[in-house]
């Protein structure tokens, strides 16, 4: 029950998108097309996740040895190289996926959603359900529940962007403007959720 509560307040009361605003390059920026915001949000799921267990196991080291101030480094570093890994990965996979996500890619390396929730589950601080510890499993789950979180936020802002440009919308109001309106409301529509875990 308890790690169900992680998962649910991950996605929904917490996401990281719309509550928190973090990783808002990627959201703007891959969200024309809900086949590229699959793409994204799967390669950001396994970053994410596979990040927060390597960069937790390394602030345990950095704990250890009393150098806790190399953290943010590390962690770009760690979260470079396993980018870079999938990115090797998708052009051999799936060479179309890899040209729909173009530069969009490499910029999860310094998407803040990735590195801040690496930070929050390395330092104990991410926002778990009362009485929940804070652990490897507990923030294993928390990061794959985010990277749920910011996929489903993403794959439904692509949902609506597709269906708005078959819509008639004022001249003024075409692209970055009705993106960013949109966005705000599906940020409040989010907040509903707020007090539910």
């Amino acid at each position: 029950m308890v790690y169900i509560l992680i998962f649910i307040s991950a996605i929904f009361v917490n996401n990281i998108v719309l509550s928190q605003f973090l990783g808002i390059c990627p959201f703007l920026g891959v969200s024309k097309k809900i086949d590229t915001a699959l793409g994204m949000g799967a390669a950001v799921t396994f970053v994410l996740t596979l990040a927060t267990v390597v960069t937790y196991l390394l602030q345990k080291l950095l704990t250890l040895w009393h150098i806790e101030f190399l953290q943010t480094i590390l962690f770009i570093l760690v979260i470079a190289t396993l980018v870079q890994m999938i990115e090797i990965i998708l052009k051999k996979i799936s060479p179309s996926l890899y040209q729909a996500l173009g530069v969009f890619l490499p910029l999860i390396t310094t998407n803040c959603c990735i590195l801040g929730v690496a930070i929050l589950v390395a330092n104990g601080t991410n926002k778990l359900p009362m009485g929940i510890e804070h652990n490897l499993l507990s923030g294993v789950l928390f990061a794959f529940a985010t990277a749920i979180g910011f996929s489903l936020a993403l794959v439904l802002f692509a949902g609506i962007r597709e269906q708005l440009e078959m819509s008639k919308i004022p001249e003024t109001m075409k692209g970055t403007p009705i993106a960013l309106l949109t966005a705000g409301l599906l940020a409040m529509a989010f907040m509903g959720f707020s007090g539910v875990v």
